[in-house]
């Protein structure tokens, strides 16, 4: 693996995680595999935070109401309001409103930082009941997320009704695109290998490069970013492993 370490001079951020659960993150989770900057105030939505542009690049509508049942349901059982979660979170509570009535379908920034206050990975947001036997997932049937900007897009590859502690992501980034993760829950790693184009993998503040066909594997419960330095989109695919099991 072509692996260029450096010292990063700095982190570049978008409000975008990668994510996937818990990832991706991204400004910021992905879980993420993504994460985002600003801080939304209780005042109303953050612009960055979510727009009325689905998350989802093809499947927003089927989306928004998935998310907001799960957000609804995760948020009473645990005894909170709007406001609590708000607080914990830096998600506005007009947001978290306009998401739990599928009006918005939040960025995987927004996913993230959520899924956290919440202390579940970001894909128990996403789960919708399944069946059993063989499970075909089709990709015009994915649930795909995207950060603010739409560069960072991660797409899962695994069904959500199952109790699990591995999950299976397919990310692109387009050139030049930065996506920013928040650390996950301790124990959380993540196996990634690059099938197209070029990534430097920045992990607490350590940058490592890979080409098409170099993997890497790394604690991810440290602050971490994915950065496309090249001309052309990156194809990343990306296993997560959680401590425990979870969904």
């Amino acid at each position: 693996m072509a692996n260029d370490k450096r010292r990063s001079a700095g982190k570049a951020g978008t409000s975008g995680k990668a994510g996937p659960s818990d990832k991706a993150r991204k400004g910021g989770a992905a879980g993420k595999p993504g994460k985002a900057a600003a801080t939304a105030t209780a005042a109303g939505p953050d612009p960055a935070q979510a727009s009325n542009a689905p998350a989802a690049t093809d499947d927003g509508a089927d989306l928004a109401p998935v998310v907001g049942g799960n957000l609804r349901r995760l948020r009473t059982r645990r005894g909170l309001s709007l406001e609590k979660l708000a607080q914990g979170s830096g998600v506005s509570r007009a947001m978290l409103g306009q998401i739990e009535l599928g009006q918005s379908a939040p960025t995987i920034t927004v996913l993230h930082k959520i899924a956290r206050a919440l202390d579940v990975p970001y894909a128990a947001l996403l789960s919708s009941s399944g069946s059993s036997g063989p499970q075909l997932l089709r990709a015009t049937d994915a649930k795909i997320l995207t950060n603010h900007d739409r560069s960072f897009s991660s797409r899962a590859l695994f069904p959500f009704d199952k109790p699990r502690r591995v999950e299976f992501y397919e990310l692109r980034l387009a050139a030049g695109g930065v996506e920013q993760a928040d650390a996950h829950a301790p124990g959380t790693t993540e196996n990634l290998v690059v099938t197209g184009g070029t990534l430097d993998m920045e992990i607490a503040g350590e940058v490592h490069r890979l080409g098409a066909g170099d993997s890497i594997l790394f604690e991810a419960d440290v602050p971490h970013a994915y950065r496309n330095p090249g001309k052309a989109e990156t194809v990343m695919y990306l296993v997560m492993t959680y401590a425990q099991e979870v969904g």
